[in-house]
Formats: C-alpha cells, sequence, structure tokens
C-alpha cells in the first residue's frame, strides 16, 4: 500500500495533523504561536546542518529545533520580553538558516520544500518517522495530561497541587520541537504554526471541554490536511499551503455558523 506516493502524502499528512492539532490546543491556551514560529523558523537551519553533515534532515531539524526549545525556555524570564526574545530568536534563526543553505557548496537546494512543505516526495520512511512522532507527542501529552491543563490555568495552582509548571513547560517546548521536525516536508516551516493553531482554534468554538477540544483539533486537522492534499491535486496548487487554506476555511466557516446560531438564539 504504501508504494503508492499519494497513499504515502495522505497518511504523512493526516499524521502530522493529528500531532499538530493535539499540541495545538496547548499552544493556543497558552498564546505560545510566536513560540512556535521560532522553533519552526530555526528548522531550516537544521536543514542546513543535516546537507552539511550528510545525515537524515528530521534528526537534524530536531536536534536544532530542541535547542532553540531549550534556549527559549532557559532565557525567559530573565529580563527581556518575551515577545521581544522570540522575534530576536525568530527570525534570526530563519536568516542564518538561509544564509547557511546558500553557503552549502556544490549542493542545489529547493528551499521551497522546506519552508512551504513537498508531502508529494514524502518516503516509507518519512511516513513511519512522522506517524513515530506523532505517537510520541499523544504518549506524552495523554500521560502528562491533567499536569499540563492545571499549569495552563495557573502556575499557583499547580504548585499548590504539586506540579511543577515550569518543568511542564519545558515538556511543551520538547514536544513542539518534534512536532516541527516532522511537519517540515508537509506543510514547511512557514506554515507550521497555521497548522497548530488554526484547527486547535476552530475546535475551541465548537466544543466545551478540554478533551473534547483536542479531539475535535485532531479531527479538523486530520479533515484539512485530506481536503487540502485533494484540492492541491485538483487545482494544481502546493500542497502545504492547500491544506492551511483549508483549515482558515473551516475556521470561517465554524465561525461564520456560530455568529448565525447565536444571532438566531
Amino acid at each position: 500500500m504504501l508504494d503508492d506516493f499519494l497513499v504515502r502524502a495522505a497518511l504523512a499528512a493526516v499524521g502530522t495533523a493529528a500531532a499538530a492539532g493535539l499540541l495545538g490546543c496547548f499552544v493556543v491556551w497558552r498564546r505560545m504561536a510566536y513560540f512556535g514560529d521560532a522553533t519552526a523558523h530555526a528548522a531550516i537551519l537544521g536543514v542546513a546542518l543535516s546537507l552539511a553533515f550528510s545525515m537524515s534532515i528530521i534528526w537534524g531539524v530536531v536536534a536544532v529545533a530542541v535547542v532553540m526549545a531549550l534556549l527559549i525556555h532557559r532565557l525567559s524570564g530573565q529580563g527581556q520580553a518575551v515577545d521581544t526574545l522570540l522575534g530576536v530568536l525568530s527570525h534570526g534563526a530563519l536568516a542564518a538558516g538561509l544564509v547557511a543553505v546558500s553557503l552549502l557548496p556544490g549542493q542545489r537546494i529547493d528551499l521551497d520544500a522546506y519552508l512551504f512543505g513537498d508531502v508529494l516526495t514524502v518516503t516509507r520512511r518519512d511516513v513511519f518517522l512522522i506517524w513515530g512522532g506523532a505517537a510520541v507527542v499523544t504518549a506524552v501529552i495523554w500521560r502528562h495530561w491533567q499536569g499540563l491543563l492545571t499549569a495552563t490555568l495557573s502556575p499557583d495552582l499547580a504548585y499548590a497541587a504539586g506540579v511543577d509548571p515550569r518543568r511542564e513547560q519545558l515538556i511543551l517546548t520538547l514536544l513542539l520541537a518534534i512536532v516541527v521536525a516532522v511537519a517540515i516536508k508537509v506543510v514547511g516551516a512557514l506554515l507550521i504554526t497555521a497548522l497548530l493553531i488554526i484547527p486547535a482554534a476552530t475546535a475551541r468554538g465548537l466544543t466545551r471541554t478540554p478533551e473534547a477540544m483536542a479531539a475535535a483539533a485532531v479531527a479538523l486537522g486530520a479533515l484539512s490536511a485530506l481536503g487540502g492534499l485533494r484540492a492541491a491535486i485538483a487545482f494544481n496548487t502546493p500542497v502545504g499551503p492547500s491544506i492551511v487554506c483549508v483549515a482558515v476555511t473551516l475556521f470561517a466557516v465554524a465561525t461564520i455558523s456560530r455568529k448565525f446560531i447565536a444571532n438566531g438564539s
């Protein structure tokens, strides 16, 4: 079955969307969009290092994304405004990555594939790595669900419950690095944050409990992935941006429907 490139693309897109949708709930609740951007932009530097040292792209991106996540975690609360810090690290990492890629000797690199994704070129190995990463993200969030929710609700409440909010934050940053690594081939470094935020934001307006929101975000992410893949094939458009466009459309439909229902009642 995995010999069909469309099947591989669909499996890769759904696996990425599922992991991003689940983690995206915490990104939305904690307002970590800038954090996601900084980690995602660092992925380009990981691509350059991977190519320079002839190693797997995914492992290189994981390594750099983890370093970026740990750096942000360490520097947060050190006197500099968090949004300023994230802006500096995000754009600095992206610029450094683009410069590093241009300096690689003797290699012709399609930057669009890393900036906007190229899911149609995923291999069997990529599919297994993506679903492996999604399984890790799901298992860790399942194991730490209550602690993550408590720390998200209130750091003081977390301390009172015996939960270290800094530890829970670190767990989220490391999971974000994994999602960035597995998503780079699907939606690219510039659109990863959209896949994290939009399905979760859509689910937030449709559900009443955190568990329901997480389940809805995963379903909406998978629907966006399959719909975007179908639209890309039908209209000959890039797959990554098409997935995000479908996600935005679902968000718009949900928002407008909610307003009509509210006005009608």
